[in-house]
């Protein structure tokens, strides 16, 4: 299973390809600029293929960080992936794993902590996790301070708990602020191969949209 794993929710623009079945990660891309998503992320791509010697041909899965993520970087990442699938033919599936799981996975942490990312607006996304493979609480979007202090006080990895760390007193140093597309593509690879379904590849939305239709507005027809 030749795995193509691609996230956009967060600043960083990560792409790796992955290997499940000797487990091995062939290349991987990871850049950080919050307002170039589009710009680098079919780069990246590219320039993964290229180093590992492959084709997007003989890509057989395609794992994309579904968020949650700040709309439009995250649509990027989405509307890429799902892109590819359709021009594969439906020769490869396309599976959606939720951002932060991959943030968690990549800790390695074996005890109660949280992960946090930068929802901007003073806001952070997070979940709570028992362990770096399972969460045990939905995806929210709050202030930080707004938080259970009981989860604040928990280990906490991400650029949302570096951001706030005044708020987030367990951040533990020397963990990945930024998702990377290997710790995304090996959890869906394991969760495959343990018979896990995974997430569809669609956003994982947890605010309204902010463009609404104004409250006076009034149609104007031709006479």
């Amino acid at each position: 299973m030749l795995m193509l794993a691609l996230d956009t929710a967060t600043p960083a623009i990560t792409v790796a390809l992955h290997d499940a079945d000797s487990g091995e990660t062939l290349a991987a891309a990871d850049q950080v600029d919050a307002r170039r998503h589009g710009e680098l992320l079919l780069p990246s791509v590219d320039h993964v293929l290229r180093e590992a010697g492959r084709k997007l041909a003989e890509v057989t899965d395609i794992v994309v960080g579904v968020g949650p993520g700040p709309y439009t970087g995250l649509r990027v990442g989405l509307a890429t992936a799902e892109a590819f699938g359709a021009a594969l033919g439906g020769s490869a599936r396309v599976h959606g794993v939720c951002t932060l799981d991959g943030l968690a996975y990549a800790s390695g942490l074996d005890v109660p902590f949280v992960v946090a990312t930068d929802a901007r607006r003073k806001e952070v996304y997070w979940a709570r996790y028992a362990d770096a493979r399972t969460r045990d609480s939905e995806p929210a979007v709050d202030r930080p301070a707004e938080i259970d202090p009981e989860v604040r006080a928990l280990p906490a990895v991400g650029a949302g708990a570096v951001l706030y760390a005044d708020v987030f007193p367990g951040l533990r140093a020397g963990l990945p602020a930024d998702l990377s597309a290997v710790s995304l593509a090996r959890l869906a690879a394991e969760r495959l191969a343990r018979g896990e379904e995974l997430l569809p590849p669609r956003p994982l939305y947890l605010r309204r949209p902010d463009a609404k239709v104004p409250a006076n507005y009034k149609v104007v027809t031709p006479k």
